[in-house]
């Protein structure tokens, strides 16, 4: 069990480009689509198209704007992404912008949470 744990923790700090590349292995070497195995998977559960959509599993967490603290949402906005200094800033100044897109809540509700304690005005979709 502590194995597995361990995983999960390992899987949600994945970088995006990170994640970009474990997609891009299940693709390649083991036949799987990410995204294409969350749309199966949904109407299988609830059996019911709008039953389905109340019941979202994947969230975009949005940046809506950077507020007063510019420079540490900038900060934050790198750790969290794994994207380079000038990217980052690029990210903010280009704000609003998509940070992560097809998380899970949890996630999107951490990352909300840490973004707004940075200064940041943040939006969950």
């Amino acid at each position: 069990m502590a194995d597995l744990k361990s995983f999960a923790e390992q899987l949600v700090n994945l970088t995006v480009k990170e994640v970009n590349e474990l997609a891009q292995i299940l693709k390649d070497e083991y036949g799987i689509e990410p995204a294409a195995a969350a749309v199966v998977a949904g109407p299988a559960a609830g059996g019911d198209a709008p039953a389905a959509a109340a019941e979202k599993t994947s969230f975009d967490v949005i940046l809506k704007e950077a507020g007063g603290q510019k420079l540490a949402v900038v900060k934050l906005v790198k750790d969290l992404t794994g994207l380079g200094l000038k990217e980052a800033k690029d990210l903010v100044d280009g704000a609003p912008k998509e940070l992560k897109t097809g998380v899970a809540k949890d996630e999107a509700e951490a990352l909300k949470k840490q973004l707004e304690e940075a200064g940041a005005v943040v939006e969950i979709k």
